[in-house]
């Protein structure tokens, strides 16, 4: 894939694609943004400000159909809770930022550079803090082992990068949105197929050590995958059920991974909160944004 790309670079640059992609109305501004995507993707490593981009283009992608609730409390809540998880892997040198998603489809999201979504349509499912804690460490493990940036280098790029032409045909446009409708177009495509389901065991896995780490009833995660098998038929849930794997494979996965390790952190855990309880309600009687 990675000889794909800087082929596709290097005809992108070619004289006589070069000359048409003028004649259409590209300059060389727009061209050089061209390239410059197309040299991201076939690099083995990013620099921290390219996966910054690589997550405001994946975070724009996903607010885009759905907007953050404007509910203050709650956000402080979700932004506290995952802020705590988020210390407990180590790693200080991401900028985490969560959110709640005005949604009543039931998911949770990640994107690069630090940025965790749940849904309220989750938090209407939810039983108990510790299963959103479960959710919310599962998409931070995403986050920490690189999962979507992998994953967006692993794509086929070429219709992001080939339709870029049609999208940017506008001499005043800046390279900066230039740059941004390719990625949106590149994470729109990741979210709507999922990842690979290796990524999904091992996020699974971390969420649960992460979980623990927290305080938290390490089993919240479990609760949570076994809802997802209860709701096959839930139209709620199919965003979730077209992108993971099949909940009784992770289920297998992680009692194959677990064990009766973690059976000593469950007397001593976080189960609920009344703060969690008290989103839930404010959840269940949020109403849609309208279009």
């Amino acid at each position: 894939m990675k000889l794909f790309i800087i082929a596709l670079s290097s005809l992108v640059f070619a004289s006589g694609c070069t000359e048409q992609l003028r004649r259409a109305g590209i300059d060389e501004r727009q061209l050089q943004a061209v390239g410059g995507v197309a040299s991201t993707l076939a690099r083995a490593e990013t620099t921290p400000a390219e996966e910054a981009q690589l997550g405001q283009a994946a975070a724009a992608t996903l607010l885009g159909t759905a907007p953050l609730v404007t509910d203050r409390e709650m956000m402080q809540y979700i932004n506290q809770l995952g802020g705590w998880i988020a210390k407990q892997t180590g790693r200080s040198d991401i900028n985490w930022r969560f959110g709640v998603i005005n949604s009543s489809n039931v998911n949770a999201f990640a994107a690069p550079d630090g940025y965790v979504f749940v849904t309220k349509g989750l938090l209407r499912e939810l039983r108990d803090e510790s299963e959103l804690a479960g959710v919310v460490a599962h998409e931070i493990a995403h986050v920490v082992k690189r999962h979507y940036v992998v994953a967006m280098r692993k794509k086929d790029t070429s219709n992001a990068l080939t339709n870029l032409a049609a999208t940017t045909a506008q001499r005043n446009t800046r390279n900066a949105d230039i740059v941004a409708q390719p990625l949106a177009n590149l994470a729109q495509n990741l979210y709507s197929s999922g990842l690979d389901k290796g990524d999904e065991y091992e996020a699974d896995r971390l969420g649960v050590v992460y979980a623990a780490r927290a305080g938290y009833d390490p089993y919240g995660l479990v609760r949570v995958i076994a809802m997802y098998a209860g709701n096959s038929s839930n139209h709620d849930f199919e965003l979730l059920f077209s992108t993971h794997p099949a909940p009784q494979d992770r289920l297998s996965a992680l009692d194959k991974a677990m064990g009766e390790r973690l059976d000593a952190f469950e007397s001593k855990s976080i189960s609920d909160s009344k703060s969690f309880q008290r989103m839930k309600q404010k959840a269940m009687q949020l109403a849609d944004p309208r279009n």
